[in-house]
């Protein structure tokens, strides 16, 4: 994958993006123009149509904002065929709600103020049931919290306990380095932009106040990892649900803008350079709509909430359109992104995260040691976009099946792969050379999700069966991983499943243990180099073929044990992406990459048994 062809330069005001182009959105939101169930076609579309009037001053040539009344006002009516559901009557509308309220706030002199008296009270009272109401405690909480401060801000009701509590609850998302967890559990994602630092700018807006000073500098922060995260192609990270959001990932980097945060030259390269890539890769499609999939359609990216209106969420990688065309972030020479000034590694802490950007290739790339949206210990099968080793920009996991890409695994007596949601996270950091180490422990299971799959979330299976536990020390550089795994020998002879038999505890050592089994990247045939190079002892070798949505052929190199694993054992592997030259090479855990740089990885141990 190459570096983008066109140099950072001076930029016109607005970009010639075809997603920017408002002519095509009415006819975009008519073919998904929503039933009573499926106000998000509408709402949805009204944050672009909201972003371009305000970011005009209210000149709308198209008249947008009068086709959109007159959604509103069917949307609203109890009487009309094509009314919505209220928010007392589907949760879903409670997200929707607060996409109509942000454009109600951002159009309020051309769009609300017009409105006829009636049409602005059904409009009050669609709104109302978020007053009080129970709201999921993740990031559902900003759009009580933006859905009640419109209602306060027209003179509707709304509870101040409600946006106090919501605010608290908000809190208690924080992380590290300007990061958000959504929820309790350790989901870390796009959500971090999009929503959990999104709404808060937007909702002190509305609120007619400053930002909070440490909102900003958490903002900041944030913002400096969110760039190193960006391809040189565009491409944002595929990892976590709400992929077909696509362009939604730009949203941050406009916040930042908006707020006063960053290099104005800097965010719009990586807000631009997000909306391009999925503008010159098939979406919107050639009808001008966005469809359930990634470049293009692939209704195996949708999740169980997904219809023909959520995709437009990416609405929300166009909030640049809501900025003036004098603003700085229009008018400032864009800079290059990380990934384009040289290679880089980088330490996020929150999500547990080994960043590797390659200029050579554009790629950047995660090796995943504290993020599977679920709690340590938890009895889950994994999700396929939370809990991979790895993720990366010139990739996508396999979305069905055990896991394959981006694991280690133990296999029982069927070949079935285990699973690690629920893992104990190690420490991540950076060795003096730049090398960076992380770690992980888990125990091995296998079974199925619950009902209801969806590669985006775990639900408890009915029948996960424990199998040993399994130990991983990652070493990253450049574009290559130096992966350590082994299953250690577990203290008191524990009972554990392995291969499928269960074994009490014996006096004479540990129970027998399956074949152990590590997957490397899934890159699409004919992109960027993917393979997997097997230390001592992983003598089996193979390269699997699956469909995403990169590709209708998508490799995925692995290697393994022949037989059982030698518990204590550490076994290693060497993993690529992109261009890397020849293997680091490996003499128990010291190793000698292909740029001379010579590391001694910190393992744990010693462990019963231990060889090299």
């Amino acid at each position: 994958m190459g570096r983008p062809r066109r140099p950072p330069g001076p930029r016109r005001p607005r970009p010639r993006l075809p997603v920017a182009r408002a002519h095509r959105l009415p006819r975009a939101a008519r073919r998904v123009r929503p039933r009573r169930r499926r106000p998000g076609g509408f709402a949805r579309t009204f944050l672009a149509a909201g972003f371009r009037v305000a970011g005009e001053d209210g000149r709308d040539p198209l008249g947008l904002m009068e086709w959109y009344a007159e959604g509103l006002a069917a949307g609203v009516d109890p009487a009309s065929p094509e009314r919505w559901p209220r928010l007392d009557e589907h949760d879903q509308a409670k997200v929707e709600a607060a996409s109509v309220a942000l454009v109600l706030h951002l159009t309020r002199p051309w769009l609300w103020d017009r409105l006829p008296p009636r049409v602005r009270e059904q409009v009050v009272d669609w709104l109302a049931p978020a007053v009080g109401a129970a709201y999921p405690p993740i990031n559902w909480v900003w759009f009580q919290l933006v859905t009640e401060q419109f209602l306060a801000s027209v003179g509707g009701p709304y509870a101040e306990e409600d946006i106090e509590a919501g605010l608290a609850l908000a809190r208690t998302f924080e992380r590290d380095g300007g990061w958000y967890a959504d929820g309790a559990e350790r989901s870390y994602d796009h959500y971090n932009g999009w929503a959990l630092h999104l709404y808060p700018l937007l909702w002190s807006e509305m609120a007619g106040r400053a930002p909070d000073p440490a909102y900003l500098a958490r903002l900041e922060r944030f913002l400096d990892d969110a760039v190193h995260l960006v391809g040189a192609d565009g491409s944002p990270l595929v990892q976590g649900r709400g992929l077909t959001y696509r362009f939604a990932a730009a949203a941050p980097f406009w916040a930042g803008a908006r707020a006063g945060v960053g290099s104005p030259g800097l965010l719009r390269r990586a807000a631009s350079g997000i909306v391009r890539h999925f503008a010159e890769r098939g979406a919107p499609d050639r009808d001008g709509v966005l469809t359930l999939g990634w470049h293009g359609p692939w209704r195996g990216i949708a999740q169980d909430y997904s219809g023909p209106g959520p995709p437009y969420w990416a609405a929300k990688g166009l909030l640049g359109l809501s900025l003036p065309a004098g603003h700085p972030v229009w008018t400032a020479v864009e800079e290059p992104l990380p990934v384009e000034t040289g290679d880089f590694t980088r330490v996020v802490r929150a999500p547990g995260w080994l960043v590797s950007g390659t200029r050579a290739d554009g790629i950047v790339r995660v090796v995943n040691h504290g993020t599977d949206h679920a709690r340590p210990g938890a009895r889950l099968a994994d999700a396929p976009l939370y809990a991979r080793l790895g993720y990366s920009t010139a990739t996508f996991p396999l979305l069905s099946g055990d896991p394959l890409d981006q694991s280690v695994a133990v296999l029982d007596e069927d070949g079935r792969a285990s699973h690690r949601t629920g893992f104990t996270a190690g420490p991540v950091s950076a060795l003096p050379s730049g090398t960076l180490v992380g770690s992980s422990r888990w125990r091995a299971r296998w079974g199925e999700q619950g009902p209801g799959p969806d590669h985006g979330h775990s639900r408890p299976g009915g029948d996960l069966r424990d199998g040993p536990e399994v130990e991983v020390v990652s070493a990253v550089r450049g574009a290559w991983e130096l992966r350590f795994a082994r299953l250690p020998v577990e203290a008191g002879g524990t009972p554990v499943e392995a291969g499928g038999l269960r074994s009490e505890p014996d006096a004479l050592g540990p129970p027998p243990a399956g074949r152990l089994r590590l997957g490397g990247w899934p890159a699409p045939e004919g992109g960027p180099v993917t393979r997997v190079v097997g230390g001592p002892g992983l003598t089996e070798r193979g390269v699997a073929v699956a469909a995403t949505p990169l590709a209708a052929r998508t490799l995925v190199p692995w290697c393994a044990t022949p037989g059982p694993a030698e518990p204590g054992r550490w076994y290693t592997a060497a993993i690529l992406l992109g261009e890397g030259g020849d293997p680091p090479a490996v003499n128990g855990n010291a190793i000698t990459w292909p740029d001379g740089a010579a590391d001694e990885i910190p393992l744990p141990g010693p462990a019963a048994g231990q060889r090299g």
